[in-house]
């Protein structure tokens, strides 16, 4: 079993998760660990909660530590969030590390749970690192727990 230690993973759920990524259903994963397959379940949802806060923890310190970093409102068009990133990396002196072809792709694929028919339903956050990559944190997105 790979160690949990130095993780938000406790040992049990890092027990499950091997389990199910080796294929195994939530009764054969119960059946081996000596409990009850909604327990695997319950253990595994805690487990993908704990991976997900994880994950928006990243994107938060990663879109903090960018030197350029914006808040686009609730409301904002995809055309018009592409259009302030490109403005706000020329300002900083920053070039932008995507066509816009590919920024729209590439901010649409970071936010696309919160986004409805291109348009950001949430506020967001974006920080343009020095080599011009787009960061992305999307205030208030709703966890999966």
């Amino acid at each position: 079993m790979v160690e949990a230690q130095g993780t938000i993973l406790t040992d049990r759920q890092v027990e499950v998760l091997e389990l199910r990524e080796k294929g195994h259903t939530q009764q054969e994963a119960a059946d081996k660990l000596g409990t009850t397959d909604s327990n695997v379940s319950a253990i595994e949802r805690a487990a993908e909660s704990n991976v997900e806060k994880a994950r928006r923890t990243l994107e938060l310190v990663q879109t903090l530590r960018a030197p350029v970093q914006f808040t686009v409102s609730a409301g904002t068009s995809f055309d018009d969030l592409v259009t302030q990133v490109y403005t706000h990396g020329d300002e900083a002196g920053i070039k932008i590390a995507y066509c816009r072809p590919e920024l729209y792709t590439h901010l649409y694929g970071m936010l696309e749970e919160v986004t409805n028919a291109n348009r950001l339903e949430r506020s967001t956050t974006i920080g343009l690192t020095k080599d011009g990559e787009v960061n992305v944190y999307a205030d208030s997105v709703t966890s999966t727990e």
